[in-house]
């Protein structure tokens, strides 16, 4: 399966890419991770735990980023095997593009799945992959964006829906 799209983050691109980069930022923003080790340079190590349809399963699996053009690009690649329920694997292009007071953040993914994961459809796979992206990219950009210019400070501290504090990232960042 294929999927592209391009975000709009309230950030300086040189943020977006610290954050791209950062273990915590990734681990928090992808959805079931239970633990994320490593680092950029050697390569990720992570624990996720998901439900396809009828098939739950927790997957092992390694992320490696390669083709790094320093704060303009880079290509993520993953495998992931989830013992009987099958593996996934694949890659994302991602390309960061400055926008006046902001940055566009470019994707693209091809993914593939195996498995009993396989034997569920396409049109399931399709749609969990695009829920996933999504969830993954609102997750990432709300740690990176912080609180929108309308929420007041208390706002800012609100709790978001994965226990975090919006725009944790940026306000680390700053210190």
């Amino acid at each position: 399966m294929e999927m592209k799209d391009t975000r709009r983050i309230a950030a300086e691109p040189a943020l977006v890419w610290q954050a791209l980069l950062d273990p915590a930022v990734l681990q928090a923003a992808v959805p079931g991770c239970e633990e994320l080790t490593g680092s950029a340079e050697e390569g990720f190590a992570a624990v996720v735990v998901q439900k396809v349809g009828p098939v739950k399963a927790r997957f092992q699996g390694a992320v490696s980023i390669s083709e790094r053009v320093e704060g303009e690009s880079l290509y993520l690649s993953g495998e992931g095997k989830g013992g009987a329920a099958g593996f996934a694997k694949g890659g994302a292009r991602v390309r960061l593009e400055p926008d006046g007071d902001g940055t566009l953040l470019h994707y693209e993914v091809d993914a593939k799945v195996g498995g009993k994961l396989a034997q569920l459809g396409s049109r399931i796979i399709d749609g969990f992959a695009r829920k996933m992206a999504d969830q993954f990219f609102d997750r990432f950009q709300q740690a990176v964006e912080g609180p929108g210019e309308a929420e007041s400070e208390d706002t800012a501290e609100a709790e978001t829906d994965d226990g975090g504090k919006k725009g944790w990232f940026r306000k680390m960042i700053k210190r």
